[in-house]
């Protein structure tokens, strides 16, 4: 059956794009689909009547249902037949309303998968923004998940455009075989469009309290000698600026102008679970980047962290749950981790059982091992971090998906009523596992 209605979906998702021919802009990538897409929906936003995943919709049943503008029914069977009902009523009819532009993210997490994507709907922007040992663990190795990846260039319409990352070296090192004329975007000198002078502005405080601002991300916009400020509001640290200058890289393909681009990079919102800035108790800061996690994640929220200004008498904690998927790469990447978390906060917090290799090396790069802790559970996480968080703490909470950090977020909000508008998976099953 499950079968049966992907084949069905994806042919009725198909003759909706042959109708209405939108535009469509492809994100891939192992780290920064979500932030990236969202920030080219955005900026393109000023042009076009835009449609986006509203949740993480990156696979066979995922696009087609972004495509025909519809949430997933789960196994209800009332839900499909309005699925299926959705579908015809765009292809008898002619809806004006529909988007003349779709921003879609493509998903791998086995071979194959772009390729069917593609198929599925073929992109005339696609946007490929790093690599890393993510779903590594259904492929022979990271050189064979960028050849997976690297087919999101290979299908592009060769009048369209490829958007290249030139902060990753495997990405690079692929860009020959883009089927269409290729930019690249980020804070390499070599990049098209390039960041300059990234900083990040940070609450200098002892206490944080809701209501107020926390942090934002500044830099410089460079393209063909301009130079156009950017100001991203509670947005934090290289990958946010990274995304907003693949968003400037694909603005600028539709015509947009770098000031417009700065004006629309300027209202994005901050996405929950993706290194939000919330007050918890106590008067400590939460950094959520709950929503998953991956080696060049991870090390890039360390990175924000060990910057992050605090008072005297406060403390930077990591609370780190298990990189998933990275088959053959999990112990040396959670070690790697555990001692870059080692450097970056006065506290570790490991959890889950594969975070235990993060625990030991935390454990063997620490000044004071005492100060590194493991937890089987998010929920023991939590209960550890309510009852010993102090004023001024900032604590940073990552996971993969499965690690479920998110509870250990809710342990320690300010206003933990809010959580359904903040925190992921705050709805259905989640709930409950």
């Amino acid at each position: 059956m499950k079968r049966f209605l992907e084949r069905h979906v994806q042919a009725q998702a198909k003759a909706v794009l042959s109708k209405y021919k939108p535009t469509i802009v492809a994100v891939t990538g192992s780290v920064g689909k979500t932030s990236t897409r969202n920030a080219i929906a955005a900026v393109l936003g000023a042009r076009f009547r835009v449609r986006s995943p509203e949740q993480n919709y990156n696979n066979e049943f995922g696009v087609p249902f972004t495509v025909l503008g519809v949430t997933s029914p789960g196994r209800s069977v009332f839900g499909w037949l309005k699925v299926l009902a959705k579908a015809q009523r765009l292809l008898w009819g002619m809806d004006p309303s529909y988007p003349n532009l779709l921003v879609l993210e493509y998903g791998a997490d086995a071979p194959g998968d772009i390729a069917r994507l593609c198929a599925l709907a073929q992109p005339d922007v696609s946007v490929w923004t790093a690599v890393s040992p993510v779903h590594a663990a259904n492929f022979e190795s990271k050189e064979a998940l960028a050849e997976e990846k690297a087919h999101i260039v290979r299908c592009v319409k060769p009048l369209g455009l490829a958007v290249l990352n030139a902060d990753d070296t495997t990405v690079m090192q692929l860009k020959a075989r883009a089927a269409a004329p290729v930019r690249t975007y980020g804070f390499s000198p070599s990049a098209n469009v390039r960041g300059e002078n990234e900083r990040v502005w940070v609450r200098d405080d002892a206490s944080f309290e809701a209501g107020e601002r926390f942090a934002e991300t500044r830099f410089d916009l460079v393209v063909d000698g301009g130079r156009t400020p950017v100001v991203l509001p509670e947005l934090i640290g290289r990958p946010q600026a990274s995304a907003a200058l693949a968003a400037a890289a694909v603005g600028l393909h539709f015509g947009l102008s770098p000031e417009e681009i700065a004006a629309r990079l300027a209202e994005l919102k901050p996405q929950a679970g993706r290194m939000r800035p919330l007050p918890g108790i106590k008067g400590c800061l939460v950094l959520d980047d709950s929503y998953n996690a991956a080696p060049a994640s991870v090390a890039a929220a360390l990175t924000v962290l060990a910057k992050w200004p605090v008072a005297e008498g406060s403390r930077r904690i990591a609370a780190l749950g298990t990189m998933a998927e990275l088959g053959q790469y999990s112990e040396s990447e959670h070690r790697m981790a555990g001692m870059q978390a080692a450097e970056a906060a006065d506290v570790v917090i490991a959890v889950g059982e594969p975070a235990r290799d993060l625990y030991r090396a935390a454990k063997e790069a620490a000044s004071d091992e005492n100060r590194v802790h493991w937890f089987g559970t998010s929920v023991e996480a939590g209960r550890w971090l309510d009852a010993n968080v102090r004023p001024g703490d900032v604590v940073l909470i990552k996971g993969s998906q499965s690690a479920r950090m998110e509870k250990a977020a809710k342990d320690i909000l300010a206003e933990p009523m809010r959580a359904p508008e903040l925190l992921v998976r705050q709805f259905g099953k989640w709930l409950n596992d």
